[in-house]
């Protein structure tokens, strides 16, 4: 109770810091400014945080290595940082994802490293909104967000914004409430950019169980507007019925303005699907979709609505990492190289030993980062390629893109992220002791619905002989509910529909090979499957 009053009053006055923080005069300049100086400001950074800290993981790395500071420079003025990053990740100058979440001792040259439950968080930045991980399988690990970073953030946004021209738009949040922090700060977010929010929808909260969250936003909100935010408070959405967003869409629209509507991908999709089965006309909107894949199947349901849709690509250790811009299609943002570094590495899949994947590694750049990181690994693969377009991200000079993002080492569905690390033990261990069976017995698949939602999919043997699948699924959820750091949406997510369960026989590998699956993806890619080791 103590810790989590100490957090709201940090939250607090940080808001009400944001708030009145306005953005750069130029915001363009800006962030071409940033890009021009990323190499330095790289070095001074690692040269701080890094190298003046021998107890610093990377510090050790960069010794085993052989690579003192000024062996660093010389190489980034020669070479360019790209170059220096991926023969650094020869060199073994990385982190896996398993190894800085602490569920996998880093290892070089038969030394073991190791490190505190923040050893990568950047200790010259004091943040006052701050996320924590999961402690299930490894050290639960806080990220924390100052306000330069969320201003830094927010001129992103504003030249995305000003790029798709929505300035004169009516602006839609769905996001969560608290305890959730990206709907508060896309609420507040608004009159910083010059597009105040004209409305918030929530889901997934009810004022009998989560009063004291829905108490708490509304604190938020309020001292955000005293501050002079011009916020909305949320409006809370009826069970699985996204029909009130799109008619608010709608009669916007009958009243000349034109909307756009940001948030979590698959519940923007429902957003479509309801304007469409109950005869909205939201045609022309925005939807600027995260947390999830941007495949072929659900943006076909905004193209049916008469929408157009764009990804964005972030990660809470990282940061954003990519927006996409008018002209672009598909799965694939600009890569935002002002603020991070990013190179891939050809290597096998964690649980699908027969699958090799361009694993993407991201390098911190900005002094104000919440962790600084060196290549380390997110567990999700991308092609990086160049890329010419005619828009503000490519005058600015970010002319490489990542496409085809997906995650291999953990599921992603609706936004929220499943572990391998996590989830190998109870498809293996608990399961198969609570119910019978043996490891490979159960699968878990992350699939697209009928109705273009992102669920999982709980595959269970016939030779397990159970006839009632539901009683495993809410043991999985029972167990993995207390594991999601208590993220309000999460929960009642997996009690919803997120997660069905069905009796079926165990599913063959793209060669035709029957494996007894521990974790599997199905991929948006045609004939492209996930699959996890043999049994």
């Amino acid at each position: 109770m103590l810790a989590e009053i100490q957090y709201y009053s940090r939250l607090a006055l940080g808001i009400r810091q944001v708030t009145r923080t306005p953005l750069p005069p130029d915001p363009e300049s800006f962030i071409r400014r940033q890009f021009v100086e990323r190499e330095r400001r790289f070095l001074e950074v690692a040269e701080r945080v890094v190298f003046a800290n021998p107890a610093h993981p990377s510090h050790v790395m960069f010794r085993i290595a052989g690579c003192a500071l000024g062996d660093l420079a010389r190489h980034v003025e020669q070479d360019g940082l790209v170059t220096t990053l991926t023969t650094l990740r020869g060199e073994g100058v990385y982190l896996s994802h398993d190894e800085w979440r602490g569920t996998t001792p880093i290892v070089r040259a038969g030394r073991e490293i190791s490190f505190g439950a923040n050893g990568f968080r950047n200790p010259f930045v004091k943040g006052w909104s701050e996320s924590q991980s999961s402690g299930s399988t490894g050290r639960p690990m806080t990220t924390a967000h100052s306000t330069e970073a969320r201003v830094h953030t927010n001129a992103h946004q504003f030249l995305r914004f000003r790029e798709f021209g929505l300035s004169d738009r009516a602006w839609i949040t769905l996001r969560p409430i608290l305890p959730a922090t990206t709907g508060l700060n896309s609420a507040l977010r608004g009159r910083v950019v010059g597009t105040p929010v004209d409305r918030w929808f929530s889901v997934g909260s009810t004022l009998a169980d989560y009063g004291h969250y829905r108490a708490a936003t509304w604190a938020m909100v309020t001292l955000g507007n005293l501050a002079g935010a011009r916020a909305p408070y949320p409006t809370f959405l009826p069970p699985d019925d996204f029909g009130p967003v799109a008619a608010h869409i709608a009669r916007r629209r009958r009243e000349g303005r034109a909307s756009v509507v940001q948030g979590i991908l698959s519940p923007l999709v429902r957003v479509a699907a309801a304007a469409i089965e109950q005869g909205h006309d939201i045609t022309g909107t925005v939807f600027l979709c995260g947390g999830e894949a941007l495949t072929p199947g659900k943006r076909e349901v905004f193209e049916r609505a008469g929408c157009l849709a764009s990804p964005s690509y972030a990660l809470s250790e990282v940061g954003h990492v990519g927006l996409g811009c008018p002209e672009m299609t598909g799965n694939c943002v600009h890569l935002l190289e002002d603020a991070v570094a990013a190179i891939t590495h050809r290597r096998r899949a964690p649980y699908a030993d027969e699958v090799e994947v361009d694993s993407l590694h991201f390098t911190s750049l900005l002094p104000y980062a919440a962790n600084f990181f060196i290549n380390v690994e997110m567990d999700d693969e991308g092609t990086i390629e160049p890329v010419t377009c005619n828009c503000v991200f490519s005058r600015i000079g970010f002319t490489r893109r990542i496409r085809h993002i997906a995650a291999f080492g953990k599921l992603t569905p609706q936004g929220m992220n499943f572990h391998g690390t996590e989830l190998v033990p109870v498809l293996e261990e608990v399961l198969p002791a609570r119910f019978g069976g043996r490891p490979g017995d159960y699968q878990l698949v992350e699939c697209e619905a009928p109705n273009k939602q992102t669920e999982l999919r709980l595959h269970i043997s016939p030779r397990v002989g159970l006839t009632d699948p539901e009683r495993v699924r809410d043991a999985f959820v029972e167990h993995m509910r207390p594991r999601r750091g208590g993220a309000l949406a999460t929960r009642l997510w997996l009690h919803s529909n997120g997660v069905r369960a069905v009796i079926s026989e165990p599913h063959a590998t793209p060669t035709g090979k029957v494996h007894a699956v521990r974790l599997l993806r199905a991929s948006s890619s045609p004939g492209r499957t996930r699959v996890g080791h043999e049994a």
